[in-house]
């Protein structure tokens, strides 16, 4: 067992515990939370609460991460770029097209998968279909994931993601000629309430940060460098999506007319962190793909 505290902010009055909880554990995901406070392992001011108990400021928040359950995910035999791997945590380098965990409709074939049989000890704070894993990228976008072999090691990753000191840098096809060298997209992304299956810049959503420079401009498109400051699901697509260059060939968020690429030209290129053990700082750096480079090398033929 592992346990956990927090003091309720006053920006944070009024908040639903388990809306709260799920910003100081980035990574877990709120039905997981919801889950723990159903169990009875989530407490405000040493008593049980519900979730949908409204936080009061310097509320003391107490919680208990449970023992991982045995894992019923199977380990497959697939090929998987191992960047970087000590007993504590892994780096890889997930290519384009696969799907991160087991979910519906995926429950082979995927990361975690491939990684149970490479690797037989893996944090379970994310429970039993999403082992080590501490963030996430999308399947059609391709790069490096940090994975975390130890709970004190999972919980040390998932705080420095919570703490914004964990360094992404994504490459990235927009549609469109962006004007400005660099720039910030900071608006709130959270469920579109038009479609369920999408995320939107909304009021009511979790504050999202995107840092971005210009590579080089074509006729109809922009090679961008994006920095990620926080990490919501969709953020780079949905952001560029809502200033009017969206990423080509996204299916979800980007125009019919696209670059014939099988989902969005996006890479996550670059992550460093400290190690969560030793403290020792670590960074790396992957080329895109190939499908990325022939992309570039033909925006440029054209020009």
């Amino acid at each position: 067992m592992s346990f956990q505290s927090h003091v309720v902010t006053s920006e944070e009055n009024g908040e639903r515990i388990d809306k709260v909880l799920s910003k100081v554990n980035e990574d877990i995901s709120r039905s997981q939370i919801q889950s723990w406070i159903k169990d009875g392992l989530v407490k405000v001011n040493g008593e049980g609460i519900k979730s949908n108990y409204k936080c009061q400021s310097n509320d003391e928040i107490t919680w208990t991460i449970p023992e991982p359950e045995p894992l019923d995910v199977l380990p497959e035999d697939i090929p998987i770029e191992i960047v970087y791997e000590d007993k504590d945590v892994m780096v890889v380098n997930k290519p384009r097209g696969m799907v991160i965990h087991p979910s519906v409709g995926h429950l082979t074939g995927t990361l975690v998968n491939a990684i149970l049989y490479h690797c037989k000890d893996l944090s379970g704070i994310n429970g039993i279909l999403r082992p080590g894993i501490v963030h996430r990228i999308d399947k059609d976008t391709s790069g490096l994931l940090m994975i975390a072999k130890s709970d004190q090691a999972h919980l040390g990753l998932a705080k420095q993601l919570s703490e914004k000191t964990v360094k992404r840098k994504y490459e990235a096809i927009v549609h469109g000629v962006v004007p400005h060298e660099v720039g910030t997209i900071d608006a709130p992304i959270g469920r579109d309430p038009k479609d369920r299956q999408k995320m939107a810049v909304v009021n009511d959503g979790r504050d999202a940060v995107t840092h971005f420079k210009v590579l080089k401009r074509f006729e109809e498109f922009t090679h961008v460098e994006c920095r990620l400051e926080t990490g919501r699901t969709h953020q780079i697509r949905v952001h560029f999506n809502y200033i009017g260059f969206p990423l080509a060939g996204d299916p979800k968020y980007g125009p019919r007319k696209t670059l014939k690429m099988d989902g969005q030209a996006l890479h996550a290129r670059i992550i460093g962190f400290e190690h969560p053990i030793t403290k020792e700082w670590l960074e790396f750096e992957v080329e895109p793909p190939e499908i990325f480079t022939q992309t570039l090398n033909s925006l440029e033929n054209l020009s």
